[in-house]
């Protein structure tokens, strides 16, 4: 029998909550219905919102182009369904903004088939034609940050990347949508592969996996080809272990600079099923209308791994999901990073990577009351950029957000959400972070 790959050493700091993957790591991915109306934001990602090219009125066929990129931080939009246009105009946004949004009613026959467009072949393609064709495919980061993948693989002149990084860690509570693209995407996460290596000009890839994904690991390290030069690690369970800073450091022994991004120590990271979609719709010429969603939690009837829609609004895919009449919270992500949201009438998005749904059992024991700091240090022990977030909650309280900042690295927080969890007070120190965090950004903008 094939043996295991090795657990790797695996960064300092961090936590172990409970991971509640054991309802859905087992079960294979299935597709959903198509809504009776679809909503797709024009704002699914990091950078400015994509450009209509569609009117109302207008019948468009499943996969066609209905927003452009408007600038090089941008991605286009693509038909979830065959159907009509019925608005363009704003719509509840998870951000709680309303954002501009395009309103589709798909044909009552609409059918899942997509029809072919320009492929982008990876033996012919140059890196620049590769980026571009990412960039208009709509693809981001599927591991729930959605930055433009094509931004994040324009590397820099002065920059060059020698390892390629493939992140299936999956460490977030609840979430198995990862796990279940490796087991039955892999072909194209390899094809993906490909895409990267000419595009980045890295000579090798490694595929990073949680030890509790061993049937993932030995699928992917088995079907890995001959000519290529990837290797499959496992690395221990630990949160945050899938925050790229952590993954580079378990695999690679580099440390990403203060303020710095990975391609500072010659290295890309790209979440899984990112890689499964380049492979999926490059070589096809489409643009990506649907991703795999991990719906689960203790309000949850029907949990599994779904094959869903862009535009599906929440409130359906919760009505399909079997949503119990119980439910207190909702949350779009995973426990940890996620964010509970005010309103079921938003739409599912290129980022929504699970949707975890508690009853009032589970809200009802929380504790709300917030304590003062006593100095424990739990928190300092638990941040795994070695951070002091006792430090830093008491400089937010204090508004003294500039010198969070200047003096405590505020910015290097990616917000994971481990001292929160360890904190005997229950202070909500992400939280206000994340208000500081804000505050700074907007000074900045202003000034």
């Amino acid at each position: 029998m094939e043996a295991t790959p090795t657990v790797r050493k695996t960064f300092a700091h961090g936590i172990h909550p409970p991971d509640f993957k054991e309802e859905t790591r087992s079960k294979p991915i299935r597709r959903f219905p198509f809504a009776p109306v679809m909503i797709v934001p024009l704002s699914q990602h990091i950078g400015k919102p994509a450009k209509p090219v569609v009117a109302e009125g207008q019948e468009v066929e499943r996969g066609q182009l209905i927003a452009e990129p408007d600038g090089f931080v941008s991605v286009a939009m693509h038909a979830p369904a065959s159907g009509i246009i019925r608005k363009i105009g704003l719509a509840p946004h998870q951000s709680g903004r309303m954002v501009e949004s395009i309103f589709l009613q798909p044909f009552p026959a609409s059918g899942q088939q997509v029809d072919p467009g320009t492929p982008c072949e990876v033996e012919t393609a140059s890196p620049k034609e590769i980026i571009t064709a990412i960039q208009h495919a709509g693809i981001v980061g599927l591991g729930g940050a959605a930055f433009p993948t094509h931004v994040k693989l324009s590397i820099p002149e002065d920059k060059s990347i020698d390892t390629l990084i493939i992140n299936g860690v999956e460490c977030e509570p609840y979430l198995t949508t990862d796990h279940r693209v490796m087991l039955e995407q892999t072909g194209d996460i390899f094809t993906g592969i490909r895409y990267v290596f000419k595009a980045t000009g890295a000579k090798r890839a490694i595929i990073g996996i949680e030890a509790n994904k061993p049937d993932a690991a030995l699928k992917l390290r088995r079907s890995i080809p001959g000519d290529m030069p990837v290797s499959v690690e496992l690395v221990k369970v630990k949160y945050p272990q899938g925050a790229e800073k952590m993954l580079i450091t378990a695999l690679l022994g580099r440390e990403v600079p203060s303020g710095g991004l990975p391609a500072d120590v010659h290295v890309v990271v790209i979440n899984v099923a990112t890689a499964a979609e380049i492979g999926r719709l490059l070589p096809r010429g489409r643009g990506i209308i649907e991703r795999v969603i991990t719906i689960t939690g203790p309000a949850i009837s029907k949990k599994g791994n779904y094959l869903i829609p862009i535009g599906t609004p929440l409130r359906y895919a919760l009505d399909q999901a079997g949503l119990h009449e119980d439910v207190s919270e909702v949350v779009l992500g995973g426990p940890m990073m996620g964010q509970a949201v005010s309103s079921l009438d938003i739409p599912i998005t290129k980022g929504t990577s699970g949707i975890v749904a508690f009853t009032s059992a589970e809200t009802n024991h929380r504790p709300e009351k917030i304590y003062p700091c006593i100095h424990c240090a739990y928190c300092v022990d638990a941040c795994p950029l070695f951070l002091n977030p006792s430090r830093l909650g008491i400089l937010a309280k204090q508004g003294e957000y500039e010198r969070m900042a200047a003096e405590y690295h505020l910015m290097d927080c990616f917000e994971c959400g481990s001292c929160s969890w360890v904190c005997p007070s229950n202070i909500p120190l992400v939280q206000y972070f994340r208000i500081a965090k804000g505050i700074i950004r907007e000074k900045k903008a202003q000034s």
